[in-house]
């Protein structure tokens, strides 16, 4: 029996968000006085060590660049105090850490964001903490004596480091598990989401691999968060099977690493061809139920390579990818830089810098993302609409976004030219003659109650709505 997650009702600005994901260190460095020591410069590539000095402040700058962009929700990877630049090896969960700001700029930034109707969420990493983390160090002097050796999972009376004989994260000796089926551990934790969901007044939580803490650890986070901000948004960062996780009360969506294999074997790779895709959606579609709506999807984040490096910079293929993600039941998030084309490998690539040279930005791919964007903030039917697959034939996929007053439809040529196809529409749609892609401005008539498209070539995709015919 599936079980709707309490209070996902009330999340509908949720359904009406697009989201931007910031890697902190290197999107913009606002005050050089809070630069670590020795930071890279601002453009060369990153490695698994180097900083940046990117901060709390530079986000705060760059507002109105998101504001103008059409972002309405910030997704900030991990702010508290750590060792490393990607920051999941927290130290202090009750600190901003130094490198970005303080506490009163974390506050200031979310209250000025808030001004300009942007939500903001944080990251939230309990599975593990870092080896600079107070209790771990304590367990590091004192062993077994330390009133923290069960916060942790540790073979022996001490911690060795060589071999390590206590549990990590991934393998890193860094990265020690947190025990959080402990009280006074999961006490610890909940005290520090407590006092953020309230005192900054975030606008929800991305949780850090949550599938290695235990279940009703997840469900007793979900009712602290809930009765603070009940519209609070909680994902989780699944790449397998979300159906567990968001309908047990639990979360309200997942990142949707499994639309994102599916878009990239589609547009990019050729793996699927239309009829796999429209199938695998569907399978998708069914077991997230109402709740596919609140599912974050992307095409790139801090832990994947970039979406126009996957594609070998074939910009038509990634447009193809940024369409669908642009028109798709869900929450589309995303990750900073893609907007203007920004490329990267495997991590620490995908965490370059961002360009704010705009001489330098990829101005198709910029362009089309403004032009989705504005779009889907202007549509209902893309928000909250049904999805209703209208052709598929060999590499060409077609589907329709309507609700009661708003109509959308996407066409999605994945493979070479055709030459002629025939739409066949439902018959509420008679109404309406001619459309307009918003990306070609190209107009498209309808004939006996099918779109006729002409000459389609290879990797394009229009969007259409449909054009106000008068005296007709």
């Amino acid at each position: 029996m599936i079980i709707m997650s309490k209070n996902y009702i009330e999340l509908n600005w949720v359904k009406d968000a697009i989201f931007y994901q910031i890697f902190p260190d290197r999107f913009y460095n606002g005050n050089l006085k809070n630069d670590p020591p020795g930071v890279a410069q601002w453009e060369s590539l990153p490695t698994r060590n180097n900083f940046f000095g990117g901060d709390l402040e530079g986000i705060k700058k760059k507002l109105l660049y998101l504001k103008e962009t059409g972002i309405n929700a910030i997704y900030l990877n991990p702010v508290f105090k750590a060792g490393t630049n990607h920051k999941y090896d927290t130290w202090d969960y009750f600190s901003i850490d130094p490198a970005f700001g303080s506490e009163s700029e974390l506050i200031e930034l979310v209250n000025k964001a808030h001004n300009l109707h942007i939500k903001v969420i944080l990251d939230g990493v309990f599975n593990h903490c870092g080896d600079g983390f107070w209790a771990f160090k304590d367990v590091l002097e004192k062993g077994k004596k330390s009133k923290y050796y069960d916060w942790f999972f540790i073979l022996g009376d001490k911690i060795i480091k060589d071999p390590v004989n206590y549990q990590t994260a991934g393998g890193c000796e860094y990265l020690p598990k947190l025990n959080v089926n402990n009280q006074e551990t999961r006490k610890y934790i909940f005290e520090a989401v407590s006092y953020w969901t309230k005192n900054a007044k975030i606008d929800g939580w991305r949780l850090d691999v949550p599938w290695k803490i235990s279940f009703d650890f997840w469900k007793n986070f979900r009712e602290l968060v809930k009765i603070i901000n009940p519209e609070s948004y909680l994902v989780g960062e699944i790449w397998r099977d979300p159906e567990f996780w968001i309908h047990s009360d639990t979360f309200d969506g997942v990142m949707n690493y499994k639309l994102r294999d599916l878009i990239i074997d589609f547009c990019i790779r050729d793996s699927l061809d239309a009829e796999d895709f429209d199938y695998e959606l569907k399978y998708l579609s069914k077991i997230m139920g109402q709740k596919i709506y609140f599912m974050l999807n992307l095409l790139s984040s801090h832990d994947t390579p970039r979406i126009l490096t996957l594609a070998n910079n074939d910009v038509s293929r990634v447009i193809l990818a940024i369409t669908f993600l642009m028109t798709y039941i869900g929450v589309p998030m995303i990750y900073y830089g893609d907007e203007i084309g920004m490329e990267g490998g495997n991590d620490p690539d995908c965490r370059r810098t961002m360009i704010w040279d705009e001489s330098l930005w990829n101005k198709k791919i910029n362009n089309t993302y403004k032009k989705l964007i504005d779009l889907r903030l202007n549509h209902s039917s893309l928000r909250t609409g049904e999805f209703v697959t209208l052709l598929v034939f060999n590499r060409f996929y077609s589907y329709l976004r309507s609700d009661s007053s708003d109509n959308i439809i996407v066409v999605i040529n994945a493979g070479e030219r055709q030459p002629d196809l025939e739409i066949p529409l439902p018959n509420k749609l008679n109404a309406n003659k001619i459309w307009v892609d918003i990306l070609s401005e190209k107009y498209f008539e309808v004939l006996s109650n099918r779109l006729i498209l002409k000459n389609i070539t290879r990797y394009t995709s229009y969007v259409l709505k449909p054009v106000q015919t008068f005296g007709r």
